[in-house]
């Protein structure tokens, strides 16, 4: 049996990221079977498990880091190129599931008669390129699935160039600059129409606790976004320091965010159990408010 006084403090950080992990794929294959088990809607659920399942990708995503901490840059670029890939088809998703929520169905035309005609009010800067009041309608509805759909196509583009850029030795600041100028806009006009969509049908959908659906992925996505700004910023002051000459400060850096990326993710799994909870397809939510109404 180990002897866990024995070990330092590089392995204890290993075992309890690797533990995390475990919990973290535990907790999410526990929702995943219980909708397996009770598939009765495969459109909104084929949804919620591709949304569900980021925060296991997340962090597997990050042990793999760990495991090989003295990878190259292009290495820990491709691992965050897959998170953040998976990110984008995420938030794609999120918005088909609220669309199904309201029988909203492109494809196949169907807009409810309820809520044609509604009115969209744009905000700046989107007003350079969109009247400030659009009537929501079939072509809106298309347009709001374009905006997110476009942060799917782009992102992984993007992370293809940057890699092969990387790999042939060609990759100057100012390109640097240039992708993460193009990402950012990207993500932002697919997160724009997420909120957009909410504002207006906020009412609707309050039933199906939309928010906290929306705030876990986007906790994902803060949490590892701003911890990353902050260990730059640790870094640049000289907080963080290599003491080894085999290891890069980069290198402790990334290793650090991967580890914290994995400790985050068991949290969310956690609370995702609740956002995303089978009980509207298993019979437990109505029978829950049939007890209130009685």
């Amino acid at each position: 049996m180990m002897d866990l006084t024995k070990l330092k403090p590089p392995q204890i950080t290993f075992y309890c990221s690797a533990l995390s992990v475990f919990i973290t794929v535990l907790l999410t294959l526990q929702l995943v079977s219980q909708h397996l088990s009770h598939w009765k809607n495969p459109k909104e659920q084929k949804a919620i498990l591709i949304i569900v399942l980021m925060a296991p990708i997340y962090a597997v995503v990050s042990f793999v880091g760990l495991l090989d901490v003295k990878g190259s840059e292009i290495f820990f670029l491709f691992l965050e190129s897959i998170k953040e890939c998976y990110e984008a088809l995420v938030i794609a998703k999120f918005l088909a599931l609220m669309y199904s929520y309201l029988n909203i169905s492109i494809s196949k035309n169907i807009v409810p008669d309820g809520i044609k005609g509604r009115e969209i009010h744009h905000s700046f800067p989107m007003t350079f390129f969109q009247p400030h009041v659009v009537r929501l309608d079939h072509r809106t509805l298309r347009l709001l699935k374009y905006w997110t759909w476009q942060f799917v196509v782009i992102r992984p583009v993007c992370s293809i160039l940057m890699i092969a850029l990387q790999i042939i030795g060609f990759y100057p600041s100012w390109l640097s600059w240039t992708f993460t100028i193009v990402l950012n806009l990207s993500v932002s006009l697919a997160l724009y129409s997420l909120v957009i969509f909410y504002h207006v049908f906020a009412k609707e959908l309050a039933p199906h606790n939309p928010l906290a659906k929306f705030l876990c992925i986007k906790g994902i996505v803060f949490f590892c976004f701003w911890q990353g700004i902050a260990l730059d910023i640790l870094v640049a002051m000289g907080v963080i320091k290599s003491r080894h000459f085999w290891l890069e400060v980069e290198q402790i850096q990334e290793a650090i965010q991967n580890v914290l990326v994995c400790l985050e993710m068991v949290i969310f799994a956690a609370v995702q159990k609740h956002a995303y909870h089978v009980g509207p397809y298993s019979g437990e939510t109505k029978k829950k408010l049939d007890k209130k109404t009685e």
